[in-house]
Parts: C-alpha cells; sequence; structure tokens
C-alpha cells in the first residue's frame, strides 16, 4: 500500500476573468509542475456535494474523507471551536461567529468588518467574557481576522436557531427557533438578548472608538451561524484503515480534522501567500510520512483572494503553490492527490457550485496530453468521480487493486 498526501486547494476553481484573457485563474496561472503531474497521472473532476445554495468547506470536506454531511456533520461551529482547541461538552451548543460592522439604524455594512486583524479581534473578544443570561454561560472565543466561535453552556439550549448571518450585506435579522419547542425558542430568546449585550460593549469599546475615528469600520456586531452540538462518528483510521495526520493552520480544517481522529502537525507561520510559507508546509507534510499513512494538507489563500475579487494575485498564488511542489514529487511508494472543496468566484467573490478538478499521481503508462485546469479536467482520463468515492479510488489505485492508463 502506497502512503497518500491529499492536497486540498481551497477555492482552486473559478470562471473566466476579463482582465486574465477570459481564463479562470488556474488555466492563465504558470503551472508548470502541476501539468507535469497532470501528464503523467489521472485527471477528473467531481460535484461537491453540498446541503445549502451554495457549498461550504465543512460540507464538501467532510464528503472529501468519505463522511456523508448530510448525517455526520456536526456544525460549522462545532468544528471550528474544535480546531482553536475548545474542549466541547456534550450538552455545548456552538455556533461560528463573525465580527461584523453595523450601523444605527440596523444596516449590516460590512460583514467581515473591515476584515479585522486576529489581534485586535482578540482584545474585542476578550471583553465579552463572563456574560451569563438565565443560568447560559456565553464563552466567545477568537478564530483569525474578524471570525469567532460562540458558545453557549447549559443543559437546555438547543441548536435549533435560525442564522442571523445570510452571507449578504443586509438588515439584522434576530435569531428564530426553527422548531416549536422549549428550548429552541429559549435559545433564540437569549441567544438574541447576547447579541444585543455584546453589541454594547463592542460599540464602547476604546479599540473600535479609535477605528472609527482612523476611518476604519468598527467590528461593532456579532452574525451568527451554524449552531451545532458534538457528533460521534468513526475515525478516519477505523473508516479507512489509514494512520492519517493533519497540516493546516486553519481553525475550521483542524477541527475536521480533529473530529475525524487525524493528528494535527504542527507547521510554522507567517504570511499565507507567501512562498517560504508553502514550502514550509509541503516540508512538514514530507517529514509527516514517515510516521503516518494518510497526510491531509490544506491550503486556504486561494479562496480568500477570490473572496477578495483578487484574481490576478490567485493565479500569482497558484503559480507560488505549483513552483513548491517539486517538494512532493516522485516520492517513494506514495501517490499524490491534488484537488480542491468547491470554486470560488473572483467575479462575484462568493463559493460556486461549479466542477472541482482532481489530479491523483503517479500513473502508470504513457505520458497524457492534459493540463491540470478545470477544462482538462472535466475530460480527462478519470473522468467524473462521485464525492463520496473519492477516498475508496485512491485507496484502490493505492493498493494497485485498480490501474487506470
Amino acid at each position: 500500500m502506497k502512503k497518500i498526501i491529499f492536497i486540498v486547494i481551497d477555492g482552486l476553481p473559478d470562471e473566466a476573468i476579463p482582465e486574465l484573457g477570459n481564463r479562470t485563474p488556474l488555466e492563465a496561472a504558470n503551472r508548470q509542475n502541476l501539468d507535469y503531474l497532470a501528464q503523467n497521472g489521472w485527471c477528473g473532476f467531481f460535484k461537491p456535494l453540498f446541503l445549502g445554495k451554495l457549498p461550504d468547506s465543512e460540507e464538501v470536506h467532510l464528503s472529501l474523507f468519505g463522511y456523508d454531511p448530510r448525517q455526520n456533520l456536526p456544525g460549522r461551529g462545532v468544528l471550528e471551536a474544535m480546531g482553536t482547541g475548545f474542549n466541547l461538552r456534550p450538552d455545548d451548543v456552538a455556533l461560528r461567529g463573525n465580527l461584523a460592522t453595523i450601523d444605527d439604524r440596523n444596516k449590516i455594512l460590512d460583514r467581515r468588518a473591515g476584515r479585522i486583524k486576529t489581534a485586535d479581534a482578540a482584545k474585542l473578544v476578550n471583553s465579552l467574557r463572563g456574560i451569563k443570561i438565565d443560568g447560559v454561560e456565553f464563552i466567545v472565543k477568537t478564530v483569525y481576522g474578524h471570525r469567532l466561535v460562540v458558545v453557549l453552556r447549559s443543559k437546555n439550549v438547543s441548536t435549533q436557531v435560525s442564522d442571523t448571518d445570510d452571507k449578504k450585506i443586509r438588515i439584522k435579522k434576530d435569531a428564530r427557533p426553527l422548531k416549536k419547542e422549549k428550548e429552541a425558542e429559549f435559545t433564540a430568546r437569549i441567544l438574541n438578548q447576547f447579541l444585543e449585550q455584546a453589541r454594547l460593549i463592542l460599540s464602547q469599546h476604546p479599540l473600535n472608538r479609535k477605528r472609527t475615528k482612523a476611518g476604519k469600520p468598527p467590528a461593532n456586531f456579532i452574525l451568527i451561524r451554524s449552531a451545532g452540538k458534538l457528533k460521534k462518528v468513526p475515525s478516519f483510521q477505523k473508516k479507512w484503515g489509514l494512520k492519517a495526520a493533519c497540516v493546516s493552520n486553519g481553525a475550521l480544517y483542524k477541527g475536521i480534522a480533529k473530529f475525524l481522529g487525524m493528528t494535527l502537525v504542527k507547521e510554522s507561520r507567517g504570511d499565507p501567500l507567501s512562498s517560504v510559507y508553502i514550502k514550509n508546509k509541503f516540508l512538514a507534510v514530507k517529514r509527516t510520512l514517515k510516521k503516518y499513512d494518510f497526510i491531509f494538507c490544506h491550503i486556504k489563500g486561494a479562496d480568500l483572494l477570490a473572496e477578495d475579487g483578487k484574481a490576478k494575485r490567485k493565479k500569482e498564488f497558484i503559480e507560488t503553490i505549483d513552483k513548491q511542489l517539486p517538494i512532493l514529487e516522485n516520492l517513494k511508494s506514495t501517490l499524490l492527490i491534488v484537488t480542491s472543496d468547491h470554486a470560488t468566484s473572483s467575479l462575484k467573490r462568493q463559493h460556486e457550485k461549479f466542477p472541482v478538478p482532481i489530479l491523483i499521481y503517479p500513473s502508470s503508462g504513457t505520458i497524457k496530453r492534459q493540463k491540470f485546469t478545470e477544462r482538462d479536467c472535466r475530460k480527462g482520463n478519470l473522468g467524473e468521480v462521485k464525492n463520496l468515492k473519492i477516498i475508496p479510488l485512491v485507496l484502490k489505485i493505492a493498493s494497485r487493486e485498480i490501474k487506470i492508463n
């Protein structure tokens, strides 16, 4: 059985961008090494499995690893809380949150509060410690930048509450009970009380006053979504027979790995868009191969750049990844997979439900006339792979049960 490196470049696929000659960032990028892998491997695509209008990372990542999110998803808040090292209790309800900017007329001006820096966000979040409403303890923890986790600690709180964040700039929405039951109604009521209390504290915080004077959007409100509780699922090792590790600095992806029983590997921090950061990440993957059978390597930058509408910078970041790939090429008895979780449009600045390319290297047989692009992979020699069947296919190839020429 070969060892497996599973690289997920978050938000990699895109759509044609006028400033890139009506090519996607991936098509426009210099992909010398990715194309080498494609020509000596298998290329195909999958349609991401997701639950809402557009795919979310947590849903597609679970399905990439063979866990159907319709049965196994615990909620984004749970996964991000786990990724930050938070020790959730069985009765806790965890929600994903954003620090946002709201005006006096309750209009949400910026869902991300100008992409506030993590250090500043942490100062604001610290001011929300110790809030308790009707016996429910509210615990708020910074994830990174504008993102945070809100945990409701009590035995009588419910996950059946609506999101207040619909990912669009709109008027403030209250949380609503999704079921006509006592616990859901209670949870929605106290959650709204907490959000208003947090709004008052944040609005009066010296840091936000300083931001306003400097012309920066104040982080004076919290948007929440994806309420959930802990779930038990078979570990990745129990399900697939592979000792697995994760190389990522992102809380969500570390949370997914932890949820599936993967070991978290410490990697160096730094500018996540830099060549040095990607190099160190790939070196960490290579080192980890000595003790593990399966390495999940997550790379976030392409998704963030597309959400900010920076198509040219996304193209350049793909080239940064490409230049460091030789670190992982031609490793003995190792299968290298390169794929993504979902497309992120640099034009619409949002996730999209386009097909996702997948590459498996190496293969047997002659060199193929194919490239690692969205278009080439849709007509590649691997064809379409069902989302939940990717890991079974990879395992068959790794164990040499099947060969694809």
